[in-house]
């Protein structure tokens, strides 16, 4: 059906995501990101770093985080990740993003990363809220 074809649009970032992307977001749900991997996201065994995916997990929560106050700023606190296979290049990792729960001066997030559905990694991590 046409209602249920997403559009995806690449951050902008003329910082380290630029170096690294396209990181991309869905158009329909600013909760949901991906990104292709190609040739300049291996590591020496021939899949895809694990740095990759936690900057990937990293900037899509923190951007999740922000999607009702996009000009609010903050900062990543805590950080974690479980890896559960490699990924290969050619392959598109996406990841769902949910905020658990926010308070007046942190955010709390999760993630799946997934490749066709199969979960590659999950990670968690806090955001400070940064005032002023």
């Amino acid at each position: 059906m046409a209602n249920d074809v997403k559009t995806w649009s690449a951050i902008e970032d003329d910082g380290f995501i630029g170096l690294v992307g396209p990181i991309l977001t869905c158009d329909q749900d600013p909760f949901h990101y991906r990104f292709d991997a190609v040739t300049k996201h291996k590591n020496r065994a021939g899949f895809v770093q694990g740095g990759m995916l936690m900057t990937f997990a990293d900037r899509a929560m923190g951007t999740a985080a922000r999607s009702h106050v996009p000009d609010r700023r903050q900062s990543t606190v805590q950080f974690d990740m479980q890896f559960m296979r490699a990924v290969r290049i050619g392959e598109t990792v996406d990841i769902k993003c949910g905020v658990l729960k926010e308070t007046r001066t942190l955010i709390f997030l999760e993630g799946k990363l997934t490749v066709e559905g199969e979960v590659v990694a999950a990670a968690r991590g806090v955001w400070k809220i940064i005032r002023g």
